[in-house]
């Protein structure tokens, strides 16, 4: 008999659940008030995800890895046999192919008798360098897709622990109330871990796949790029 009172006082609390989490329906900051202190983390990453968003529909282009400026003068420059004017103009951009390019440059200005074997691992040195920092972040957002939902789940713990307290407490009256508070901490950290989560993982999915084209649109102007430079390189030496 006690045991069916308490669960008619339980689910006789949801209504006053729904309205000490939520409030007022225009005011957000009560529901999440309701999910405790991993609610303060949660919102830092839901800012950073945002910001990386962002920050990635910005800088992760194809034209970040070549401009088509930059490899119109790369051309004419080897064409020419100007090593030298290319390695300063490879300095001036920051596109990917420019900074393998002027690597390998800058080996070959100090290693004059390098052989093209040697060029090619240092372009390939390089290369996989500057893929491994393109890889590394877009990580990011998988981390936080990773983090956010376990953050959700120890608020849910908090929740529970709560809950659970509120069978210790000597006043009937109260525990109704306080067990549904504890509900309600439970349930809307759950929901915000995984309303972080899930965009930062489809963020993550779809931006791994664009840097994957990067990576392999740079694997192919770079090698174009070193092919003209052996050319280039074997032109000025016959002309020696």
């Amino acid at each position: 008999m006690a045991i069916e009172t308490n669960s008619s006082s339980s689910v006789s609390a949801l209504p006053m659940l729904a309205a000490k989490a939520s409030g007022n329906p225009d005011t957000l900051l009560k529901l999440l008030s309701a999910g405790g202190l991993v609610m303060i983390p949660l919102l830092v990453l839901s800012v950073i995800t945002l910001a990386l968003i962002l920050v990635y529909l910005v800088t992760l282009r194809r034209s970040a890895v070549a401009s088509s400026r930059f490899m119109t003068v790369a051309e004419t420059l080897l064409a020419k046999g100007d090593f030298l004017g290319l390695l300063a103009i490879a300095n001036k951009h920051r596109d990917i192919a420019a900074t393998i390019l002027t690597r390998t440059l800058e080996f070959l200005a100090s290693h004059p008798m390098a052989t093209d074997d040697q060029l090619r691992e240092i372009a390939q040195i390089e290369g996989t360098r500057e893929a491994s920092l393109l890889n590394q972040r877009v990580a990011w957002l998988a981390d936080i897709a990773t983090v956010a939902p376990m953050l959700g789940l120890l608020g849910t713990v908090f929740g529970m622990i709560r809950s659970f307290s509120v069978m210790a407490n000597d006043v009937a009256a109260s525990r109704p109330m306080l067990l549904a508070e504890g509900v309600a901490e439970a349930l809307v950290a759950t929901a915000a871990g995984l309303v972080v989560g899930i965009p930062a993982m489809i963020a993550y999915a779809w931006f791994r796949g664009r840097g994957q084209e990067m990576i392999s649109e740079m694997e192919g102007v770079t090698s174009l790029l070193l092919v003209k430079l052996v050319i280039a390189r074997k032109s000025s030496q016959t002309d020696r």
